[in-house]
């Protein structure tokens, strides 16, 4: 393979609606794609989907997908010539990165030494404030703790307490006074060594009623940045994403600016090597700070496609080929604005709880300008193995307010049976006036629980006509109600 040619074959390292979305850009550019699986996702569409897909056993599902070892023996085995990590899982694992290359494969993403710089919250920081950006007054957790304790509590109240790995709001904390001080910082260090296999952890100022702002970058390796905007992600609970857009509403162009500048140069002073985000905090006043990078790609990375153009996987691909980066900051245009909804299987009213159960329906809202990302199917169990993200409503529209309407009509649109999910409550969401507004903060959430809690039915009908129409469907019915073999053939029986 020259150093110009694309790949012949991609190994898939991850499951659900990011692996289907990776494997349909690898068929429209003629790749052949490799899907793994655990045996509880034998019947996923991602693995209907690849050109071929091999079981990776495991003592868990989880453990099954993070066995490196094991997905690169699959890898070798296949005779792939490189392997995209998708988010989360080993995306983000700089040892993993350096194991695929070891292993003769092409890594889909930065090098390993800039994952193993960039992905870790600490070496990031330290990074970023030496090449002059912005970073909010912290201190580091290094082996003393009641040290930490006393520099934390300097900085002054509210404090956030963070971990120096992983992210997804695992290992963090707010801390208001003194008093709880110690207890948090215990607990997000136990959190973090549970989830990353790391303790260590550091305290930042809290910024109260900041907007979470990411912007999209692609590198050469050279120092070559090119970014695509920002994304707004300040809908959150708990600190895990709910909404996001592009580009993010009300900010000056002059902010944006400096936001934009902000992250091609930390990305650049990095080399930074295929897609990635950098993360900042927006303060009231206008000051920013840096946050994190992600080194790989996001989950809302749909918006920015939406608003661009731009396959960003199909870039991922071209850069990690040897192509370098195909296009100059100059040919990066953004048209209309594009919404992102994670739909996920849980209960809004009762704390987010995630919910379990077998799928009996689901079809896709129709509309124009309506991306549906999705890796479950009809008759799928939905576990308590995984996130409980389980698709992504993604919506263009030709401004916000139109996007906006859209997104809600397409929610209404959406059918998924069988399983809770919190598709009303993202509907609320993007109806409450002061989204409506733009009036953004990360505390969004809890500050309108009470607007977006669900309201007592109105129409005792309304309970009637869902179950009309669910019986109504054929599909439905089969997988609800049909007696199973052998169970069919035997006939009449009882237990």
């Amino acid at each position: 393979m020259s150093e110009h040619a694309l790949f012949t074959k991609v190994l898939v390292a991850n499951r659900g609606e990011i692996a289907c979305r990776i494997i349909r850009t690898l068929q429209r550019l003629g790749i052949a794609s490799v899907a793994i699986y655990h045996a509880s996702d034998r019947r996923s569409p991602h693995v209907a989907m690849a050109d071929e897909a091999h079981e990776i056993a495991g003592e868990t599902p989880v453990a099954a997908y993070l066995d490196g070892a094991a997905i690169l023996e699959v890898a070798a085995q296949v005779d792939a010539g490189a392997l995209h990590p998708g988010y989360g899982f080993l995306a983000e694992n700089a040892a993993f990165a350096q194991a695929t290359v070891d292993a003769g494969l092409v890594f889909i993403g930065p090098d390993p030494a800039v994952i193993g710089l960039m992905g870790d919250k600490i070496k990031a920081r330290a990074f970023v404030i030496e090449h002059g950006y912005p970073v909010a007054p912290s201190v580091v957790q290094d082996g003393d703790f009641d040290g930490f304790l006393a520099a934390a509590g300097a900085i002054g109240y509210p404090l956030l307490i963070k971990a120096a790995a992983g992210g997804g709001g695992k290992g963090m904390r707010i801390v208001e006074a003194e008093d709880t001080l110690r207890a948090e910082a215990e607990k997000a260090a136990a959190e973090a060594k549970r989830y990353f296999g790391d303790p260590r952890i550091y305290a930042e100022r809290f910024v109260e009623r900041p907007r979470h702002i990411e912007v999209q970058v692609l590198g050469d390796g050279a120092g070559g940045v090119v970014h695509l905007f920002e994304r707004e992600c300040s809908i959150q609970r708990r600190f895990q994403k709910v909404i996001e857009e592009s580009p993010a509403p009300g900010l000056p162009d002059d902010l944006k600016q400096r936001i934009w500048d902000a992250a091609v140069g930390i990305a650049g002073a990095a080399h930074y090597l295929n897609a990635g985000t950098v993360e900042f905090i927006l303060a009231p006043d206008g000051e920013f700070y840096f946050l994190e990078m992600n080194t790989r790609l996001q989950v809302e990375h749909p918006v920015t496609e939406m608003i661009t153009g731009i396959d960003l996987v199909e870039t991922q691909i071209q850069i990690a080929a040897g192509r370098g980066l195909p296009f100059a900051q100059a040919d990066i245009q953004a048209s209309g604005h594009a919404i992102e909804c994670r739909i996920c299987a849980e209960d809004p009213d009762n704390d987010f709880l995630p919910e379990t159960g077998r799928i009996l329906r689901l079809e896709p809202p129709p509309g124009d300008g309506v991306r549906f990302d999705n890796g479950f199917a009809a008759g799928q169990e939905v576990t308590a193995a995984f996130d409980s993200m389980l698709a992504k409503l993604v919506v263009h529209g030709a401004d916000r307010s139109d996007a906006i309407d859209r997104c809600r009509a397409a929610l209404d649109r959406l059918v998924l049976l069988g399983v809770q999910v919190n598709t009303d409550y993202l509907a609320r969401l993007l109806g409450h006036p002061a989204f409506q507004e733009g009036r953004l903060d990360t505390g969004f959430i809890d500050r309108h629980g009470g607007d977006l809690a669900t309201a007592p039915p109105t129409d005792p009908a309304a309970a009637h006509l869902v179950i009309a129409a669910a019986l109504g469907c054929r599909a439905f019915r089969a997988l609800a109600f049909e007696v199973p073999e052998p169970y069919a053939s035997i006939g009449a029986w009882r237990n």
